[in-house]
């Protein structure tokens, strides 16, 4: 048998417990929707970006939309080596850095 005071210790840790988690979800859900509306409401007024003119992305810069860098070790002519960039990774484009990838200001 399980004592009358751990019993209801139990079932009190049980409802603080559940409220918390209760608080949690729905502080979580109330600020996700404020903050969809919110950049809807952003996006709808805002002047598209400049730089990736509101795409969003915009060939790599650094292997100019081609995937690879020509790589050498110290320099070495005799040794170049195609290597996937680095800055894209192989995606040929990358995410706008005025904007973050959203395509506005």
């Amino acid at each position: 048998m399980i004592p009358k005071q751990v019993g209801f210790l139990g079932a009190t840790a049980a409802i603080i417990f559940g409220g918390f988690v209760t608080l949690n979800v729905a502080s979580t859900i109330t600020l996700g929707a404020l903050r969809a509306a919110s950049e809807a409401k952003r996006k709808k007024f805002a002047m598209p970006c400049g730089v990736c003119k509101g795409k969003g992305f915009y060939i790599c810069k650094l292997c100019k939309g081609n995937a690879t860098i020509e790589w050498s070790p110290l320099y070495d002519p005799v040794f170049i080596n195609p290597c996937l960039c680095p800055t894209c990774e192989g995606n040929r484009v990358q995410r706008c850095l005025n904007c973050l990838g959203k395509g506005f200001d």
